[in-house]
């Protein structure tokens, strides 16, 4: 599914307009985007934990050459799925 059949369906169960719907998904997504900036975890009962995590730097390989890389640290989403998520899907 990806962003545009997300909408669809999102308007069509509570029955707003595709655009209401396309402002109401852009405004959860921008939500969960602040709140990992600020630092913050965001949880959803039932349906999960998203978090950002520091990845520290370490050292790779390029696989064609075998030469040693830094890769350097960054920051990673993590998503933790819920209880009632895995037990829907299984």
């Amino acid at each position: 599914m990806n962003k545009k059949q997300l909408i669809d369906d999102i308007a069509k169960r509570a029955e707003l307009s595709k655009v209401e719907a396309g402002l109401v998904l852009n405004g959860f997504i921008e939500a969960i985007s602040n709140a990992l900036n600020a630092g913050d975890k965001v949880s959803l009962v039932g349906f999960g934990q998203v978090s950002k995590i520091d990845v520290p730097a370490r050292t790779g390989r390029n696989p064609q050459t075998g030469e040693e890389i830094v890769i350097p640290a960054h920051k990673k989403v993590v998503f933790k799925p819920g209880k009632k998520l895995k037990d829907a899907i299984n």
